[in-house]
């Protein structure tokens, strides 16, 4: 059975600024590119089973920089949408609202009506990702890769683990890294976390 590979994508202008950012679909800065080119060397060469994407352009730009080019688009791997807090930072919320958590309070409406989401609904996507990808890692002895964003990823992988979504808040993931879901004695587990992988430097993983 093939292990998951998780990927968030290159810094944006509003993840450098600590901005919430959903469903703004805001390119890559030019170090956010670099960042996902670093990534190339480790899956150079590397036979994958398959390759998902979100289908906000950060998330695609950073899996074809990083040589993932067989990408498939997912739209239940968009990020997290923030509703009325989109654009803001959690200090800026917190001027208003302290103590204010977005895994325990959620969003308001975003002023054109969209209700933004609550965990529950985001860990809903997941597992509904998780539903379809889980029969193509059996089936295979190759890895998967997905290449999305920080709140989404952390969700999918509480929800993984068997925690309820809001766990997710455990798993802080930066720009450009990397997080390895595998099993141990049939157990989902965490193999690696928030990593900035080296090249492979022999045969195998």
């Amino acid at each position: 059975m093939g292990d998951l590979l998780l990927v968030r994508h290159g810094e944006t202008e509003w993840s450098a600024a600590g901005r919430h950012t959903g469903r703004t679909d805001l390119p890559l800065t030019a170090e956010g590119e670099a960042e996902a080119r670093a990534l190339a060397p480790f899956f150079a060469g590397r036979a994958v089973a398959f390759v998902l994407t979100s289908p906000l352009r950060r998330a695609r730009c950073t899996a074809e920089l990083a040589g993932l080019r067989d990408a498939v688009t997912d739209e239940d791997l968009c990020e997290w949408d923030y509703g009325g807090y989109e654009g803001l930072t959690t200090a800026r919320i917190h001027e208003a609202r302290p103590g204010w958590s977005l895994w325990r309070d959620g969003v308001p409406a975003h002023g054109d009506g969209r209700p933004g989401e609550s965990a529950e609904d985001v860990g809903r996507r997941a597992d509904r990702v998780l539903a379809r990808i889980r029969p193509l890692l059996t089936d295979s002895v190759e890895d998967g890769v997905v290449v999305a964003h920080a709140h989404l990823l952390r969700v999918l992988t509480a929800r993984y683990l068997d925690l309820p979504p809001s766990e997710g808040r455990l798993f802080l993931l930066t720009t450009a890294a990397l997080g390895r879901l595998s099993t141990e004695h049939g157990l989902p587990v965490i193999a690696g976390w928030n990593q900035r992988p080296l090249p492979r430097t022999g045969a195998g993983r």
